[in-house]
């Protein structure tokens, strides 16, 4: 057994959970040296029960991990463990972050840049524009947009990435072999074309209350900020919004009508100190804002979120105006690429064009 494998093993255990796998791994110095522990090995640790050694001694033989991963495969599917380099630092952060997750797609080092997107399941016409809207143009930014997957603002979220052939991550509360809600299978296979679909839970564990706020937690570790689109008193939304809040995030509230109750929670957060955005520029200026410009030649850290010929392009055009010929020389980008990037740059409003060729930064 290797040590995925091991760890999935280890997962898969009723009630065992991240914090003592992590101090079993500690202890007995991998995941695999855990398993071939005695049962009084492992009851001598703190937090393992007799019956919890008894669990991990019957796991030892790797036969559910086995399964569980040959269904995951099937899949094409794939673990993102935590110490796999892609997995985000800023979700290691969480005293309980998962040692693991199910995740059909890909994960980028790029996807560290996320912000997370959420709000009501039983949106308003109004609120899942505002998400689609923020969603694009976030995602043209170089954000990776991460969501639930869930019926409303949601699924409107993943859309708008979608539609600006943007990066978006769904992490859902159920298992990848219980995809919910059913009616955004379509949308899963799209957002894996484009991201990914992560999942904590078991393959074949189907979705309930208990399962949703640990989603949750994951949604706001792994991004670095936080926009609540549209939220009733009780929304989940707010949950997410306040486990951000304890991590250290910013959250970003979008206002909406006073005498609609599916504003209600939104317009508190405003008034308990979220940001009001009312255009996705008020979170990308903020950004710029925290994290300059490094120096003459430097670019801010909105700059690397972009694709690496992106980069360059706002590199070689820090000094000033350029023709496309000497943007060729500068960068050792081919023409055809120089030109791509350029047009997508100035859809991302970040250089214009001007007479003859010749560009400049916006």
């Amino acid at each position: 057994m290797n040590e995925d494998l091991a760890l999935l093993a280890l997962h898969l255990i009723p009630n065992l959970g991240p914090v003592r796998i992590r101090r079993l791994r500690e202890h007995f110095g991998s995941a695999e040296s855990a398993l071939r522990a005695s049962s009084a090995e492992l009851s001598r640790l703190q937090g393992i029960s007799n019956e919890l050694a008894i669990s991990i001694r019957n796991a030892s033989s790797g036969e559910q991990a086995e399964r569980e991963m040959g269904q995951l495969s099937y899949l094409g599917g794939w673990l993102l463990t935590d110490e796999n380099p892609l997995y985000p630092q800023a979700l290691r952060q969480l005293h309980n972050a998962p040692v693991l997750l199910q995740a059909l797609g890909t994960v980028l080092e790029g996807d560290r840049h996320a912000i997370g997107i959420v709000g009501s399941r039983q949106s308003t016409f109004y609120g899942s524009e505002c998400a689609k809207r923020f969603s694009y143009r976030l995602s043209t930014a170089g954000l990776t947009v991460i969501s639930g997957l869930a019926r409303g603002i949601d699924t409107a979220a993943h859309q708008g990435s979608l539609a600006a052939k943007g990066r978006t991550i769904a992490v859902i509360g159920s298992g990848l072999g219980q995809l919910y809600p059913p009616e955004n299978a379509t949308l899963a296979v799209r957002i894996a074309q484009q991201g990914a679909v992560l999942s904590e839970f078991p393959f074949d564990s189907p979705p309930n209350p208990q399962t949703f706020p640990y989603r949750n937690r994951i949604v706001a570790g792994w991004s670095a900020d936080l926009l609540v689109v549209e939220a009733g008193e009780k929304s989940g939304a707010l949950i997410t919004a306040n486990l951000a809040l304890e991590q250290g995030r910013q959250v970003y509230a979008i206002p909406g009508p006073i005498d609609r109750a599916s504003s209600a929670g939104t317009n508190r957060l405003i008034q308990q100190g979220a940001k009001l955005v009312t255009c996705a520029e008020d979170i990308l200026d903020e950004l710029q804002e925290l994290f300059p410009h490094a120096g003459t030649h430097g670019a801010s850290v909105a700059a690397t979120m972009l694709p690496p010929e992106e980069c360059l392009l706002l590199e070689a055009l820090a000094a000033g105006e350029k023709a496309v010929d000497d943007l060729v020389d500068v960068t050792g980008l081919s023409a055809a690429q120089v030109s791509s990037a350029l047009l997508s740059l100035e859809l991302k409003r970040r250089v214009k064009p001007l007479a003859g060729q010749w560009w400049v930064r916006a």
